[in-house]
């Protein structure tokens, strides 16, 4: 089977399983695990951040921020199609105590201007007060569309206006580099808290990254503890992050060249796209997006279907050009003969 479901779908490179195999470790509950450590200082630096702390999941990263930075029965603004709006088991109102405020747009972006519409700053017993921001970087729903630093600085510039934090669920906030050609550490200037996963286009197993200054991490750890997201010996993933960020960031620029090329080819043979595409996810129309998933898959090839019109794909570092190519064909013969 060629996966094109999600870029969460990569296995460890045998470097990678090597690095893992030979991890020192300790126990990082008590701050012993010299690989996590190394992990948190090289990712801090990275992204210019005082400190970092190293979570097992992306949902844990997102929701240990907002817990970091909020208070049960504030609000939060974010967009309609955002990660920790959609997809992650409304942990927000759950387990933060927190309202959203939600902002429509296709990309799952918005502006500064529709955010400020969004603030209740009030002092009125009546209403949850507004206190953070948050951004999706890039944006899966949004076919996989990056901020412009200019665009986030001005968010930025309205969180500071109002004395809000702003934090950034930049699960693939590599790929918005790489799309850009802007540094990671220029995207974080302008956030509170940013985390990244490990786990999706960098290959890792497990893991992700939340940064941030030393005060509001210092409350994550805590956070993270509460929500049972201490890990022991956990250099050995940590081991497969390090490894990750030293070794495959340049992959995600021949994802991108994958998911232009079989976007072109598809689109000269008549097929619509519902979003533009610049980095890795593609989102295709489909009539019947459980057919055409029936269809690719009897043919070797597995994606996800998407709402009632539209079909996802998502190029990875463990789709080469052969597969790729075997990918097109297959939907050139099956995509376009599926009502």
């Amino acid at each position: 089977m060629i996966d094109l479901r999600s870029d969460t779908l990569t296995k460890p490179s045998d470097g990678m399983r090597k690095a893992m195999a030979e991890a020192e470790v300790g126990d990082d509950v008590y701050g012993e695990d010299p690989t996590v450590n190394r992990l948190e200082g090289f990712c801090a630096e990275l992204l210019g951040k005082e400190t970092a702390l190293f979570l097992p999941t992306g949902t844990m990263a997102n929701l240990v921020a907002f817990l970091s930075q909020t208070r049960p029965g504030e609000t939060v603004i974010m967009s309609e199609a955002a990660h920790p709006f959609h997809y992650e088991n409304a942990n927000l109102s759950m387990v933060a105590g927190l309202l959203t405020r939600t902002i429509s747009d296709d990309l799952g972006k918005f502006t500064a201007e529709q955010a400020a519409a969004q603030i209740v700053r009030e002092d009125d017993p009546h209403l949850s007060p507004t206190t953070l921001v948050a951004v999706e970087n890039t944006t899966n729903r949004g076919g996989g569309a990056c901020w412009e630093y200019y665009e986030l600085e001005n968010i930025a510039g309205l969180c500071r206006q109002h004395r809000m934090r702003l934090h950034c669920d930049g699960a693939r906030i590599f790929n918005a580099c790489v799309a850009t050609n802007i540094e990671v550490r220029h995207y974080a200037r302008c956030c509170d808290t940013l985390c990244f996963c490990l786990s999706k286009g960098l290959g890792a197993p497990a893991g992700s990254i939340l940064a941030g200054d030393r005060e509001t991490l210092h409350k994550a750890l805590r956070f993270r503890k509460m929500l049972g997201g201490g890990m022991r010996q956990s250099g050995i993933l940590a081991a497969a992050g390090l490894y990750a960020l030293e070794h495959h960031l340049p992959c995600l620029n021949e994802d991108h060249r994958r998911a232009r090329d079989f976007r072109r080819a598809l689109e000269a043979e008549g097929v619509n796209f519902c979003l533009p595409s610049p980095t890795n996810i593609l989102y295709l129309k489909a009539a019947d997006p459980a057919a055409a998933t029936a269809a690719l898959k009897q043919h070797g090839v597995l994606v996800l279907p998407h709402g009632y019109d539209r079909i996802r794909v998502v190029f990875h570092r463990d789709i080469d050009d052969a597969a790729a190519a075997v990918a097109l064909e297959i939907f050139k013969r099956t995509l376009l003969s599926t009502p």
